[in-house]
């Protein structure tokens, strides 16, 4: 897509190998990006198609020849921008003055002749992209995302100068105007120029956006990719909820090429072309076929490469900038070629911004209690509590009042200035690139989005919490929830001697809990990501004929659909995802992943599991644990974890995984837990793996040294501890009063281990809840001299201090 413009050849007119980032002043933000990476990037193998920028001179010539300015002042020097209507009206005139505007002359004729140029290079067939490009926009702290129009599918002459008069007036959209005023940006300071760039046709393929950092936490060591069939403007604007896909730059820059987690969006439209080839509908949305709505609209491949397009365009502007420089791009597939293009990139202006030396957790009170009524995908880690106003079109905008939280189908450009009132945004549609999510990251506010019945279960004026602070789901709750805000100064923060390991079990929690200081996971819980991303027993995936139940069977057919029924390879992605997005979100720190350890009426309770269950008084101390790893019957779903682990370890690249044996009663069932992991290509001490014990049964205190033979290290689990020493079943009301961890019993006992560890050189932690709860418990295992202590995320900040200050008293 080479051309051989040269900059005299123009007064009015830039190619994109006639520009750079420095240009911003000439073309604006997108324009000059274009330039960079069309001279700088093309070479090195990144794909972006050829146009031109008509230049911001060009918009000036036409104001001054038409003698606008005078007039526009007067509509904007007393403008009131919080009065809808007043701004609606304004912002039409000056539009309209704009759009009517004579273009000089030269300007025209130079308009033309890049125009077939730039045809003559697709040998007269294609059609074009015409897009805004101001002076002020796509800057490192300002998005002034969708703030002026685009327009997409543009084919002949008429339709091409038509599209970009519309381009000019758009500089003086309403929410453009307002937007500029927030913003402190004066508007004649602010010139506009136009994009002209070949369409790719993915219409007939998919598009979408990525950015080289975590949206949601700015967590920066992933790209997170989305997407959808059709044009991008879908996902842009929000319309459809997009797949997502998120890639682990360090991993894959050591070499190691594998997805790391992945979320199939609903995409129930996506835009086409329109056989209306006249400017006013160049392209239109149709419903996506029902079969395309239920696959990823791109496949790992395809996935991967987009994520080395953005890795070196990241690693291209961090290094023309001598910082870090967090990216938002935009890419789209050709569906004639297959190929892959870079439409877009800009710094992202969000996550990169926020103020990395204070820590702000938002914490729901009571959670457990209650049942949200409408989830979707969370935008920022936040909580907020308001009454709904549900707004169905802009005809309805001035009805908002600040403080309310505004629920809609999706939200445009259009209505920003009454979002900026909000509270918090809850839409039907997008996903977490659309517009919604953008502004409510601007404004600093929690959105949900794609909840898909928001309008219909929300009514205006009921009281509803917004909570965005529990994971990747956004939850909104009827009537309010008490939540609590935790700030925490990180400036010359000492990290203690006894490490400060997390407990932490939930994957869409690992990017925002990395922030909380931290030495790493002491215990993830494998139960959690069985329980909530696969639901099924193992056993019942991989035998569902055995399924008693046909409700029970059509939901595991339902689960492994997308994997062609394939149960194991369903159970094998979701919990190498799962645990893969736990150690990478503390890579390389370690990340201590506990073996499944469900009770058998927890295991029955899973989709399938009754069939594969018995019955047992006491499940507590029944058939958990290692005995199941051992057992004949078990073993293929044991392998299936094993197959998981090993995915994560040398697939992803992840070697920061610790494997931990739960409920490991005898030495010699250590022996054959090791025997079999290692049958299952677990082998330890291969690659650096270490394996752990659960130090939680009496005997394992007892016999530490000869456990001691078979695993790197222990971490006491106070809470089955607790109840085998006390003898208190710890899921009985009736005893309940009895247990505790604080009695002298098991605090010998915690002392044993701690000694026994240390007498056979292995690293020894604690896991259990007590010292999340007790803080002179933490001070106790400071002083009997443990190597680390892994605490809940909420709990890390209040015990660090105490911990610094009594390895103080004992001269650590």
């Amino acid at each position: 897509m080479s051309q051989s413009a040269s900059k005299s050849s123009y007064q009015f007119i830039r190619f994109f190998n006639e520009l750079t980032i420095d240009d911003i002043p000439v073309v604006g933000g997108k324009n000059a990006s274009l330039g960079e990476m069309y001279q700088e990037l093309v070479p090195k193998g990144i794909p972006v198609p050829n146009g031109f920028a008509v230049t911001a001179d060009a918009y000036r010539a036409v104001l001054e020849e038409n003698n606008l300015l005078d007039e526009m002042h007067h509509l904007l020097d007393n403008l009131d921008p919080d009065d809808p209507r007043d701004l609606q009206r304004r912002g039409n005139q000056i539009r309209e003055m704009i759009y009517s505007a004579h273009l000089p002359d030269a300007l025209y004729e130079e308009m033309v002749a890049a125009y077939e140029e730039l045809m003559g290079q697709m040998n007269g067939e294609g059609s074009l992209a015409i897009r805004s490009s101001a002076t002020a926009e796509d800057l490192p702290t300002a998005s002034f995302a969708g703030q002026q129009d685009t327009y997409l599918n543009i084919a002949g002459l008429p339709s091409y100068i038509d599209a970009c008069r519309r381009c000019f007036a758009s500089l003086f959209t309403d929410r453009a105007i307002h937007y500029r005023i927030d913003q402190g940006f004066d508007h004649f300071d602010v010139a506009l120029s136009i994009g002209v760039q070949i369409m790719v046709r993915s219409d007939l393929s998919a598009s979408g956006v990525m950015f080289t950092i975590d949206t949601e936490t700015g967590f920066r060591d992933s790209v997170l990719i989305t997407g959808a069939y059709g044009l991008g403007e879908n996902v842009v604007q929000g319309a459809v909820d997009p797949d997502e896909f998120y890639v682990h730059k360090p991993t894959y820059k050591k070499g190691f090429r594998s997805v790391l987690k992945r979320h199939l969006g609903a995409k129930k439209i996506k835009m086409i072309y329109s056989t209306d080839q006249t400017h006013r509908f160049p392209v239109r949305n149709v419903p996506t076929p029902n079969s395309d709505r239920k696959k990823f609209c791109i496949n790992d491949k395809e996935v991967l490469q987009l994520a080395e397009y953005a890795m070196t365009i990241e690693d291209h502007y961090s290094a023309r900038a001598n910082t870090d420089r967090p990216m938002d791009i935009e890419w789209a597939k050709d569906g004639v070629t297959g190929e892959l293009f870079i439409v877009q990139a800009r710094p992202e202006t969000v996550a990169s911004q926020q103020q990395a030396n204070v820590l702000r957790q938002f914490n729901l009170n009571n959670v457990d209690e209650k049942t949200p009524i409408i989830i979707g995908r969370s935008v920022g880690a936040k909580i907020a509590v308001g009454r709904a106003r549900v707004i169905e079109s802009v005809d309805h905008l001035h009805e908002f009042k600040a403080g309310e939280i505004l629920v809609s189908d999706i939200t445009t450009p259009d209505w920003e200035p009454i979002m900026k009132m909000a509270t918090a945004l809850v839409t039907n549609r997008g996903g977490r690139t659309c517009h919604a999510a953008i502004i409510a990251r601007e404004l600093g506010i929690p959105a949900v989005v794609g909840s898909a019945k928001g309008t219909d279960t929300i009514k205006t004026g009921q009281l509803i919490t917004v909570s965005c602070a529990e994971g990747d789901e956004g939850r909104i709750y009827d009537g309010e929830v008490p939540f609590e805000v935790v700030e925490t100064e990180l400036d010359n923060l000492v990290m203690p001697k006894t490490e400060m390991l997390m407990n932490l079990g939930n994957p869409d929690m690992a990017f925002a809990s990395n922030f909380i200081p931290n030495a790493g996971v002491g215990l993830a819980r494998m139960e959690f990501i069985i329980n909530t991303q696969i639901q099924a027993h193992p056993l019942a995936l991989l035998n569902p004929d055995l399924i008693k139940s046909d409700k029970a069977r059509a939901k595991v057919e339902a689960l492994v659909e997308p994997y062609n029924g394939d149960g194991a390879a369903f159970f094998i992605d979701k919990l190498s995802e799962g645990i893969g997005t736990l150690a990478a979100g503390f890579y390389p720190k370690p990340v201590v992943v506990r073996l499944s350890d469900f009770k058998t009426n927890e295991y029955a309770n899973l989709i399938g599991g009754r069939a594969f269950e018995q019955d047992e008084e006491n499940p507590m101390i029944g058939f958990r644990g290692a005995s199941r790893y051992n057992d004949e019957q078990f073993a293929p779903a044991f392998a299936l974890e094993c197959r998981a682990l090993k995915k994560v370890r040398e697939e992803m690249g992840l070697d920061n995984i610790v494997i931990m044996v739960p409920f490991c009663r005898r030495v010699n069932e250590a022996r054959e837990v090791i025997d079999t992991l290692a049958k299952n290509g677990l082998v330890r001490g291969a690659n650096g793996l270490k394996i752990y014990m659960m130090c939680e049964i009496p005997n394992n205190v007892l016999m530490i040294d000869e456990f001691s033979e078979f695993f790197d290290g222990f971490s006491i689990g106070t809470n089955d501890l607790t109840q085998l020493v006390l003898g208190v079943d710890r899921d009985s009301e009736k005893v309940a009063y009895d247990y505790d961890e604080r009695d002298p019993g098991v605090k010998k006992m915690v002392t044993w281990a701690i000694q026994g560890a240390k007498r056979n050189g292995k690293h020894i932690s604690l896991c259990g809840q007590a010292p999340s709860d007790y803080p002179e418990f933490a001070e106790f295992l400071v002083e009997e001299g443990i190597d680390a202590m892994s605490l809940n995320p909420d709990s890390i900040m209040s015990t660090l201090p105490k911990v610094l200050e009594l390895e103080e008293k004992l001269g650590r």
